[in-house]
């Protein structure tokens, strides 16, 4: 067992001061994260690394005391708020520009933040319809696509193999990709 996965556990035995230590621990990793992510930002761009990073950690421990199973179901509840501050952004970006209808283009394996809005959106609404049927091919896109970690460290993160996180991967970038453009054909 980890130190994350120790110091989760101690939270779930009611330790206070094991809530503390978590941050610390988890912090460097969260912001290479972000730091992947948002690599391929424009200049000019006003959320950074750090930012996302205390903005995920915000929604997370503000989450009432959420209950984490492990690492991997932690990293996985940190990728959904990274995935939901990315969202939001384009939101605001694309009601800002109303002109977001752009043409799609292919899925790409991980969030070029210079994408169209539309591109970031249309993928976050078929997500949720994704999860319904596949909910680790879900997970997987998450943490690949809008936290931008490789496929070994998501292997590692929901505990399978490499091998196995790539069959999902492939997977749900065509039943994306079919969700999406049968949308824009609508």
């Amino acid at each position: 067992m980890n130190d994350v996965s120790r110091v989760l556990q101690s939270m779930d035995q009611g330790n206070p001061r094991a809530a503390e230590a978590l941050l610390p621990l988890v912090y460097e990793e969260l912001r290479k994260l972000a730091a992947a992510k948002l690599a391929h930002e424009a200049p000019g761009q006003t959320l950074q690394a750090t930012a996302l990073v205390h903005e995920a950690w915000l929604k997370l421990a503000g989450s009432n005391r959420q209950q984490w199973r492990g690492r991997a179901h932690f990293f996985a509840a940190a990728a959904e708020a990274m995935r939901r501050i990315l969202i939001d952004k384009a939101r605001r970006k694309a009601s800002q520009k109303r002109g977001a209808d752009r043409p799609r283009e292919e899925l790409h394996d991980s969030i070029p933040l210079r994408a169209p809005s539309a591109e970031i959106l249309g993928v976050h609404d078929a997500l949720d319809a994704l999860a319904a049927e596949d909910p680790v091919a879900a997970e997987v896109v998450k943490l690949r696509y809008f936290v931008g970690m490789t496929m070994v460290d998501i292997a590692d993160a929901l505990e399978m193999s490499a091998r196995t996180a790539d069959r999902h991967w492939a997977f749900a970038r065509a039943w994306l990709k079919r969700a999406i453009e049968g949308e824009s054909h609508d």
